[in-house]
């Protein structure tokens, strides 16, 4: 069995649901406190023992490039004013991980952007994280993943049980018992409240075989007229098993505005420098 080192990032959509500010900024590159998001998710990676990072993103999505790219006059400038706190955190990062980019010519869904990444995985699996789903664990979200991939040899969907009434969001998944680490016997891509299989919803963190490709390359499109990600997994399915594995931890969908303000207000009050201060504004403002 190859081991889990390659990871895949796909930051290439409009961010719709966050315009106007997404005109011109990535939604991937909007900070949680003070910090893009999309640097938190390669942080995940590299405290799971990710070693290359493949990140898919468009014509209009050159900050992501450039926020992992050296900048040798700013790290200069913190040098010479003795700032090496902030100096190590814009430079270490990126002496442990390998990142790699590519353009997804075109946005025609989240099958698409992972058949972009057929040359990076080659022969090997790989993980999948998405930018909408933040996760804050004991354990990094896609290593559990990447620890239960060991233990079965096999796809693993992380999956987080969500309400009813969200189910027709999600790639929910119909599975042979409620463990932990179980089977997936049916999949259905944001299914209404009357046909989703269970509330076991697919939250943006997979470990995905090579086998997917072809299946992603003669996926015909579906929901939103979109190559969809979830129809070539049900299809993968039916040839081998498929395993969901319910993620331990904190997740905020970060797709939504309040999801977005939520995990900017939990992040803000782990923070030891700024905790207090957060804390009484938010206290004079529930006062009021």
């Amino acid at each position: 069995m190859s081991k889990v080192t390659k990871a895949v990032i796909p930051a290439a959509g409009y961010g719709m649901r966050f315009l106007p500010v997404t005109k011109a900024i990535p939604k991937e590159m909007l900070p949680i406190v003070d910090t893009p998001t999309i640097e938190y998710i390669v942080r995940e990676c590299v405290d799971a023992g990710i070693t290359d990072i493949l990140i898919i993103v468009s014509a209009n999505k050159n900050s992501i490039i450039n926020h992992f790219d050296r900048n040798f006059e700013l790290e200069y400038k913190l040098k010479e004013k003795n700032k090496l706190k902030e100096y190590e955190e814009i430079t270490g990062l990126l002496d442990k991980v390998n990142i790699y980019f590519v353009r997804q010519k075109e946005l025609i869904g989240l099958g698409h952007a992972v058949l972009c990444a057929k040359s990076f995985a080659g022969n090997d699996p790989f993980a999948l994280l998405l930018g909408d789903d933040l996760w804050r664990c004991r354990k990094p979200a896609i290593k559990q993943l990447i620890e239960a991939y060991e233990e079965v040899d096999s796809p693993i969907l992380g999956v987080k049980q969500v309400l009813l009434k969200e189910v027709s969001s999600y790639g929910i998944c119909k599975t042979v018992d409620d463990e932990k680490l179980t089977k997936v016997i049916d999949l259905v891509e944001k299914p209404s409240i009357d046909r989703a299989p269970s509330k076991k919803a697919i939250s943006g963190r997979y470990i995905l075989t090579p086998d997917i490709f072809p299946l992603l390359e003669t996926q015909e499109r579906g929901a939103g007229n979109e190559i969809q990600l979830t129809d070539a997994i049900k299809r993968l399915s039916e040839k081998r098993d498929i395993y969901s594995y319910e993620i331990t931890g904190k997740r905020y969908d970060i797709g939504s505005v309040v999801g977005f303000v939520e995990a900017t207000l939990d992040y803000s009050l782990s923070r030891a420098d700024i905790k207090e201060a957060i804390q009484e504004l938010i206290n004079e403002k529930t006062k009021k």
